[in-house]
């Protein structure tokens, strides 16, 4: 059995080696898996994503994933659909109340995502885009409000007392959030140039330790 340092969970999504080659750029050295054993002795985990809640949840689920990403005690980061799949569930309906619109998620952080609130502005909402509001979430040490990242999402989880950044298309929305060890950002860090790349350098850099204790004071 080999083991990884750092490891990207193999969801079935297609932006994972675009993510695994924005981490090698840095240095640093990742594996691609969804080895139970690999994933769960990893001292960082990332969570990647594209498409749709639904389809993500599915992978999951068959490759027997749920418990154990529930279980992780490591720093983990999600990357757009890996953020949504943190939540507690995804609506993927339009916006009515339909039971069959609504995606158990992973419920590793107690909020919802929602269709966006665009208030006209064309969706998806794709582009770049500035951060409204940065906590002092070490994840994000030396990112400011008003840095530029790279969006591509139709849905969205609301501001809430997770929210470690926020952003507006139309309405104000989570860009990143964060409970415990997990954190999810909705942007595309490794679309992300520069600063994307400050992102996943801090979470690889990320001392356990110091997560613990900046998460107290946040």
């Amino acid at each position: 059995m080999t083991s990884a340092k750092n490891v990207i969970v193999d969801t079935g999504c297609a932006n994972l080696y675009s993510v695994k080659f924005a981490i090698e750029r840095l240095g640093f050295e990742v594996t691609i898996t969804d080895d139970v054993t690999i994933i769960q002795q990893a001292e960082k985990v990332i969570f990647p994503g594209v498409g749709s809640a639904k389809h993500a949840m599915k992978n999951i689920k068959a490759k027997n994933l749920v418990t154990v990403l529930q279980g992780l005690t490591q720093p983990v980061l999600g990357f757009c659909l890996g953020m949504q799949l943190m939540t507690e569930s995804s609506t993927e309906g339009n916006s009515d109340d339909n039971a069959s619109n609504i995606v158990p998620c992973l419920n590793l952080i107690p909020t919802n995502v929602e269709p966006l609130k665009a208030q006209g502005n064309r969706l998806p909402h794709m582009g770049w885009n500035t951060l409204t509001q940065v906590s002092n979430h070490p994840v994000f040490k030396g990112i400011s409000e008003g840095d530029y990242f790279y969006f591509v999402h139709s849905f969205a989880a609301p501001v809430s007392e997770y929210t470690i950044a926020s952003c507006e298309y139309g309405s104000t929305f989570s860009a990143a959030i964060a409970k415990d060890n997990f954190i999810g950002c909705q942007f595309h860090p490794e679309r992300s140039s520069a600063l994307g790349s400050k992102i996943i350098k801090n979470f690889l850099e990320l001392d356990s330790t110091e997560l613990n204790q900046e998460l107290v004071n946040l």
